[in-house]
């Protein structure tokens, strides 16, 4: 009889310590995964609220050009690439400003 409450006592302690690697597992990929990554979104909000006419800027696609307007209350973003040729974004589709956007900002 005291075998059986032995063994009970043991599978008990052992519940409470079988959640703490994965509790520890969580807090490190909050730390190195979630935290970075919504600051960076947080950065690239700014960004895009910041923009202005003259800013020069990168697409997602690629293309280099310079904010020339705004049409329908901010939403879209009237780009000069040349003297010529004006294309029309949406807000969201620019990368950054050009010369500060890395290659992982263009994916």
């Amino acid at each position: 009889m005291d075998f059986i409450f032995a063994q009970s006592q043991s599978i008990q302690g052992g519940g409470i310590l079988s959640f703490l690697p994965f509790l520890l597992i969580m807090v490190i990929l909050y730390f190195f995964m979630l935290r970075p990554q919504a600051k960076k979104q947080k950065e690239k909000e700014l960004m895009i609220t910041n923009l202005g006419k003259g800013d020069k800027v990168i697409t997602i696609g690629g293309i280099v050009g310079t904010i020339s307007s705004f049409k329908e209350k901010g939403k879209l973003v009237i780009i000069k690439v040349d003297s010529n040729t004006m294309l029309t974004f949406n807000k969201s589709s620019v990368a950054g400003l050009f010369g500060k956007t890395s290659e992982e900002d263009l994916k």
